[in-house]
C-alpha cells in the first residue's frame, strides 16, 4: 500500500429508525466497536471515532479504539469528519475516509482501494461501486446509481435507473439487458482533508436537495469523485431492527471474528 490514510468513523447517538444504534450490542461488542476493528484490518495508519456523546467515546476506550469528541450541530457525517480532521491535526494533503458507523462488516480491502485510488488521482475524492445484476434493483430509488467517464471519474449520481436501456426496455422492464451492468454506489468515501474542508463550506446544490444525496454537491461545484469498481455488492450496512439481527446472525455463524 503505497497511500498513508486515517480512517474515521463518524458515529452519533441519536438514530431515529434504531435508537442508540451505535451502541448496539454485536456479539458482545457496541457496533461502532465492531466498524473500528474491521477498519483497522485495512491498512490505514489510524482509526479514529468522531463522536457526539461521551457514551460512544467510553465504549471505545473501554475496547482500546481511539475516539474525539466533535460537536453536536453537524447536520451530515461528512461535517463531523471535517471537524475530526481539524482535531486530529491533519494536513491539507492527508487522506481521510469515511466509514460509516453503521458498517460492522465492511472489507478491508475496499478501505484500501478506495484510498489508494485517491493516492494516485486528480481527484478530490473518490468512492466506490458494483455493477447490478437485478432490474428490480435497477429500478428501486433506494439503490443509489452512479454513471462514470472513460477516467472512471463520477458524471452523476441518483436514485432514478441511470443509465436508460430505452430499446430493450421498450420490450421489458422485467430484466436488465445482457451486457447492460449499471453501477450502484457504495457509501465510503476518501478525501483529501483540504478538499474536505473546502466541501464543508459549499453552499448545498439544488441537485442535492432534490435527490438528497450529499455527494451532488461536489459534481455541482466542478469537482471530481474518482470512483473504483469492485465485482460484488458489500455487505449491507445496519438501518434497521431486522439489519441488526442478519448481523448478529452473521457473527454467530463465525464465532472466530467474534473475539
Amino acid at each position: 500500500m503505497s497511500t498513508p490514510f486515517t480512517v474515521i468513523i463518524p458515529a452519533r447517538l441519536a438514530s431515529s429508525r434504531l435508537p442508540e444504534k451505535a451502541l448496539a450490542d454485536i456479539a458482545g461488542k457496541p457496533m461502532v466497536v465492531r466498524v473500528a476493528e474491521r477498519a483497522k484490518l485495512s491498512e490505514a495508519q489510524r482509526v479514529v471515532v468522531a463522536t457526539d456523546h461521551t457514551a460512544i467515546a467510553a465504549a471505545c476506550s473501554e475496547y482500546g479504539i481511539e475516539a474525539v469528541l466533535t460537536g453536536k450541530q453537524h447536520a451530515s457525517g461528512t461535517a463531523r469528519l471535517a471537524e475530526a480532521a481539524l482535531l486530529l491535526g491533519m494536513a491539507d494533503s492527508d487522506i481521510a475516509v469515511n466509514v460509516q458507523g453503521d458498517e460492522p462488516l465492511i472489507d478491508p480491502a475496499l478501505i484500501n482501494r478506495t484510498a489508494e485510488l485517491l493516492g494516485s488521482s486528480s481527484a478530490q475524492m473518490a468512492t466506490a461501486a458494483h455493477p447490478i445484476a437485478d432490474a428490480a434493483e435497477f429500478l428501486n430509488p433506494n439503490c443509489v446509481k452512479v454513471v462514470l467517464d472513460q477516467r472512471r471519474n463520477a458524471l452523476y449520481f441518483s436514485r432514478a435507473p441511470i443509465a436508460w436501456p430505452r430499446d430493450a426496455f421498450a420490450e421489458t422492464q422485467a430484466v436488465l439487458p445482457e451486457g447492460f451492468a449499471p453501477l450502484r454506489h457504495i457509501g465510503l468515501y476518501a478525501y483529501r482533508v483540504g478538499f474536505l474542508h473546502q466541501y464543508v463550506g459549499l453552499p448545498p446544490s439544488p441537485l442535492e436537495s432534490i435527490e438528497s444525496l450529499e455527494q451532488l454537491r461536489v459534481l455541482w461545484h466542478g469537482g471530481k469523485i474518482a470512483v473504483t469498481v469492485c465485482d460484488n455488492a458489500p455487505a449491507a450496512g445496519v438501518d434497521t431492527a431486522e439489519d441488526l439481527q442478519r448481523v448478529r446472525d452473521w457473527f454467530a455463524r463465525h464465532p472466530e471474528e467474534a473475539t
